[in-house]
């Protein structure tokens, strides 16, 4: 028997490697030494950690504390019995379910990037290998060419998962057409998009499929050394990849003539601050290289002249993670999932105001209706659908008329929104759609490197302008101004952090036009988010004169009489919400 107990960022926040400590103790005590422990990565389902599975059972526990170790133990581990309290509750029919499989969020995902996570302990390479690992790169190196290599992946249809899509074996064929003493494999670990952590807990949770197919890539292009750049914020996936580096290179996976076949590759990490430009390639590179993480034009692309100007490939996390299965099972297996043009699946990061937050892999083709209704179990607290935010900053704001759009790089395109890296934050009635443009353009200016003017000036005036609108100062004028300045910084940006930051403001002018006109015309925000055009009201039929309210006003804005109907002041009002809190008649709105 394993206890697996989930190891990732979120988990080990709640106290993980305590339930991991309690659990051994327990064990120990009761004389159930031969049961192991096995601290994993990201099971997925974040919203329900910590999470400890039992194999080969696979009881699948939710919420656990460390106080629940004894329990489990007792019961479960010696008397065969579930701890039904820590089982999942469907919240339709009130059932307990302990199998994963039949639980709604794991129904429709298809694990390929993730098939390791959750699964062996990211700290141990022999775990690893007893899952395939490594079997990939020693079919390429005693098997295959470089060019059957670079051939197989083209076949496969597997495209860069990091925001821009291009088809990863044509990328790697480019590179390896380009001759130099020496070339560079990198992977981009730069994941900076709010609410996005797919490729952190990949990392955390198998960095040795990361290792092992840059090494492949490697052989394919004719590179010797590997450079990791990844966010210094990530100390967990830094810890784990020390560590899987290590092993690999003590089991002869990285260095010299790996096995036998007299190819040499080794990695390295490299630090990034944290600019979220510097998830573009060329700045990426200039970054590693010691210089201000600035994109540059290309051509020459970094196939060309990339890292001290060498050819270098650069591929994200995710796309490194399909590489090891995809020689293993050929490319006809990889390229028959998905759609047409989008092959294999897509690791999302489901967020915001949804029941079922975490991390989740579906096949390219499955519906926004379906992740959010059916894997994500609809919106909280039964309130209504409003909008998704796919693609981070760069994507857009898709409404209820595109639920049933098939995701993929083309169709989400179509829609004014895009893949990006995997982000997709779920807004239900309560969001103001001009303030999540707001926003969205807050974060661009913030991370804008100020190389080009369009994304250093007109993304700070696309904002300015936002912010006048929110604060009902807002004319027609001013919404013309959003989308003709919004086009402008799409056309003539430098990279693409600047070619895409106007899409939240197109896509929810495109698709929410109606709630500008309010706050321009109407001075309203029927969300009740902005506050200089939010007004507190009280009913006079409701309101009993307790005096509540203005014994709590900070401003002494609300006057009346004990027993009388009171009133507020709205031009002394500073919107706190004090009377609100304090009112026990529900006397007092919001319009």
């Amino acid at each position: 028997m394993h206890l697996l107990v989930c190891g990732g960022t979120g988990c080990s926040a709640s106290q993980s490697a305590k339930i991991v400590e309690n659990l051994q103790l327990e064990l120990k005590r009761q004389g159930q030494e031969d049961v192991q422990v096995i601290l994993t990565g990201c099971f997925g389902f974040c919203e329900k950690g910590p999470i400890v599975k039992v194999m080969p059972d696979n009881t699948f526990y939710t919420e656990v504390k460390p106080e629940d170790a004894g329990e489990i133990v007792a019961e479960h581990v010696i008397k065969g019995r579930k701890v039904t309290r820590l089982l999942y509750t469907d919240p339709e029919n009130k059932e307990h379910i302990s199998d994963s499989k039949h639980m709604g969020f794991y129904k429709k995902q298809l694990r390929i990037a993730l098939r390791n996570c959750g699964f062996i302990d990211p700290e141990n390479i022999d775990e690893y290998v007893a899952n395939d690992g490594y079997a990939a790169v020693a079919k390429v190196l005693t098997e295959m060419s470089a060019e059957q290599v670079i051939e197989e992946i083209k076949l496969s249809g597997l495209r860069g998962r990091g925001g821009g899509g291009f088809p990863t074996g044509l990328k790697w064929e480019i590179a390896s057409k380009n001759h130099a003493d020496q070339k560079y494999v990198v992977c981009n670990a730069d994941e900076g998009d709010p609410g996005a952590f797919m490729d952190r807990s990949i990392l955390e949770g198998d960095p040795h499929s990361v290792i092992e197919a840059m090494t492949i890539n490697g052989f394919a292009i004719g590179a010797t050394k590997g450079l990791i750049y990844i966010r210094a914020e990530y100390p967990l996936a830094i810890h784990r990849l020390q560590i899987a580096i290590g092993q690999a290179r003590e089991y002869g996976l990285l260095g010299k003539n790996i096995f036998g076949s007299g190819f040499d590759f080794d990695i390295e990490l490299r630090y990034g601050a944290g600019a979220f430009v510097c998830g573009e390639e060329t700045a990426l590179i200039h970054s590693m290289e010691g210089l201000r993480g600035e994109p540059t034009f290309k051509p020459p692309f970094p196939a060309q002249s990339g890292y001290l100007g060498k050819p270098t490939n650069v591929n994200n996390v995710e796309t490194y993670a399909n590489i090891p299965i995809i020689i293993l099972k050929g490319a006809n297996w990889f390229n028959k999932i998905g759609t047409e043009k989008s092959k294999g699946t897509k690791v999302f990061a489901l967020a915001g105001q949804i029941n079922n937050v975490g991390l989740i892999e579906v096949p390219m083709g499955i519906t926004l209706r379906e992740v959010i209704y059916e894997i994500g179990g609809g919106i909280k607290n039964g309130r209504a659908f409003k909008a998704v935010q796919t693609g981070g900053p760069s994507g857009g704001c898709l409404t209820e008329k595109h639920l049933d759009t098939p995701i993929d790089y083309d169709n989400l395109i179509a829609a004014g929104s895009m893949m990006g890296s995997g982000g997709m934050v779920v807004m239900d009635d309560t969001s103001c759609m001009v303030s999540i443009a707001k926003f969205y353009l807050e974060f661009t200016v913030e991370e804008s490197c100020g190389k080009c003017t369009p994304c250093r000036v007109g993304n700070k005036r696309l904002h300015e302008i936002l912010e006048k609108i929110t604060k009902g100062n807002g004319t027609m004028e001013d919404l013309d101004a959003l989308r003709n300045l919004a086009a402008v910084i799409k056309d003539t940006a430098l990279c693409g952090l600047g070619q895409t930051s106007p899409n939240p403001v197109l896509s929810t002018l495109d698709n929410f036009g109606d709630e500008y006109l309010e706050h321009v015309k109407d001075k309203k925000c029927r969300a009740g988010v902005c506050k200089s055009l939010m007004k507190y009201v009280i009913d006079p039929e409701a309101c009993v004169g307790c005096t509540a309210c203005a014994r709590n006003c900070p401003v002494n804005a609300i006057a009346g009489e004990k027993k009388m109907p009171h009133v507020i002041n709205t031009e002394l009002c500073i919107k706190c919400g004090a009377c609100i809190e304090r009112c026990k008649f529900n006397a007092i709105s919001i319009k």
